[in-house]
């Protein structure tokens, strides 16, 4: 039997579900999908933007869904990846110094049940007539958050954030291998040819895997997927609620970027925006 994965291979999963206003469900089907994924060999699963609390137009009652990192969803989250010895990301609503407004943050847990790394959206989702803004606060500009993963290292970044390229080559600076990308991408007219536009591109220039995961409709657009570092889409869930699967490693990072140093040429750096 033949077996063309390199052996530094680690199994990783997008999940893709739509979560609603019903956060003991919500965290049930996070649950429900981690343990697929894990059977089927994943070491981390990726969750959508705002997994455990979601309802369609923010509002007061998101800001009062919003909870601490040592409330209970990262509790629950961590007890998860105990369970199944396995690291897990999520999209979580957290409390701010200002009781009328919430942060967009990532929570990326380890197989021990540690919060190992966060992130806190940066770039807000005001357009194609939304305004995330109202009510969430942007995250501060700070050095990236990395955790590794069978010497892999991985970075977190979300959603709307996939626009704006400078995001990602950031992390692909601080030596991320591994970019995560949590997500709940509205649909509408051309929105998916932008999400696979977007997260193909940003894999290809930065040369580098690209983990998206999307909330399932029928808000979110789906197509949850992982995009290797030559612009391969490896896996992808579609529509449905289910987990896609792929095998990244450190070998095919290396040999893509010996064909294509595009990193290594290039001749501007980021800035930061004052």
């Amino acid at each position: 039997m033949y077996n063309f994965r390199p052996a530094d291979s680690t199994a990783i999963a997008v999940a893709q579900f739509a979560p609603t206003v019903d956060r003991a469900a919500n965290l049930e089907k996070v649950r429900d999908l981690a343990t697929l994924a894990a059977s089927r060999g994943a070491k981390l699963v990726v969750f959508p933007e705002y997994s455990a609390f979601f309802e369609s137009q923010l509002g007061p009652e998101s800001v009062a869904a919003a909870e601490p990192l040592d409330g209970e969803f990262v509790a629950a989250l961590g007890a998860i990846a105990k369970v199944l010895g396995i690291h897990l990301v999520a999209g979580m609503l957290e409390t701010t110094t200002d009781p009328t407004r919430l942060s967009n943050t990532l929570v990326a847990v380890d197989p021990g049940g540690l919060l190992v790394a966060k992130y806190r959206k940066m770039h807000l989702y005001d357009a194609f007539g939304q305004s995330e803004s109202d009510f969430v606060v942007a995250g501060p500009i700070e050095p990236p958050e990395t955790f590794t993963i069978d010497g892999l290292t991985i970075g977190l970044q979300t959603c709307y954030d996939i626009r704006f390229p400078e995001v990602t080559r950031r992390l692909a600076d601080a030596g991320v291998d591994v970019v995560l990308l949590p997500s709940e991408w509205v649909r509408g007219p051309l929105k998916e040819h932008h999400w696979r536009t977007l997260v193909t591109a940003r894999a290809l220039e930065n040369t580098l895997y690209i983990a998206a995961a999307d909330q399932a409709p029928p808000i979110g657009a789906g197509n949850s997927m992982i995009v290797d570092p030559m612009g391969v889409e490896l896996a992808t869930v579609g529509e449905q609620i289910d987990v896609g699967i792929a095998w990244v490693s450190r070998t095919r990072i290396k040999e893509v970027r010996a064909r294509n140093p595009a990193l290594a040429l290039r001749r501007f750096v980021i800035t930061e925006r004052s």
